[in-house]
């Protein structure tokens, strides 16, 4: 069974989507993006100001969903400058402690007006 999960208060904004699936004990998050969720404005700034914007949604979302963080198994990201890949880790590494989850990190030219983007999959609370 399915549970659609959409952030309670969140502004919705962008494309039609879900902003969570619970799929027995697996969640999966739709990509987050540097969007404040409350106002729905893009936060502007470097690498680590928008991947900790991002990861902030993140965790939110996890929390909305009673979950965490730690529970994260699966992370994908997007970047669109592969240079920015060590100021990128600086920040991810706060939200996350090892053993880290897997990861898949794609060089990705396209995506809009920002320039990161993360889904993750995570045990479900």
């Amino acid at each position: 069974m399915k549970e659609f999960i959409n952030v309670p208060g969140g502004k919705k904004a962008g494309p039609p989507l879900t902003t969570a699936i619970r799929c027995g004990d697996v969640l999966y998050l739709s990509g987050q993006t540097p969007m404040d969720l409350h106002t729905g404005q893009f936060i502007e700034g470097d690498i680590a100001t928008q991947t900790k914007q991002v990861l902030e949604n993140v965790k939110m979302i996890l929390g909305e969903c009673r979950s965490s963080m730690e529970d994260v198994v699966k992370v994908t990201v997007y970047l669109t400058d592969l240079n920015d890949f060590a100021a990128f880790n600086e920040v991810y590494k706060q939200y996350f402690k090892e053993p880290y989850p897997v990861r898949t990190l794609v060089g990705a030219k396209l995506l809009f007006t920002f320039n990161v983007e993360i889904d993750v999959t995570a045990k479900a609370g």
